[in-house]
């Protein structure tokens, strides 16, 4: 699988984990926003099929959260199939601890 993505399987479960376990995050952890590197974006956009990008929130078993993300095509589905190079890509990083040091609408 090429840099940057994970199986389909391992995004179900951490978005299961995401939707179990969400609440039980945010009482002890904050999450303000994603850091998404340039060549995921052009990664994800770069099938012809691709129009939109779409994201997922995830927790691992260790809950820390990740943000999937996937193509999506013109009738606003996912793409994801691994033999056709449509993959779910995760190297998003949060904040905090990635977090910028100037950012109007987080910082305060």
């Amino acid at each position: 699988m090429p840099l940057n993505t994970i199986t389909l399987a391992q995004a179900q479960e951490w978005a299961e984990n995401w939707n179990n376990n969400k609440l039980a995050f945010f009482e002890n952890n904050d999450l303000k926003a994603f850091a998404i590197p340039g060549q995921v974006i052009t990664d994800v956009t770069s099938h012809k099929d691709v129009v939109d990008v779409r994201t997922y929130f995830g927790l691992d078993d260790d809950m820390n959260p990740h943000l999937m993300v996937v193509g999506v095509d013109a009738n606003g589905n996912d793409l994801i199939n691994e033999a056709k190079g449509l993959y779910v890509y995760n190297y998003a990083r949060p904040c905090p601890s990635n977090c910028p040091q100037v950012a109007p609408f987080i910082n305060g």
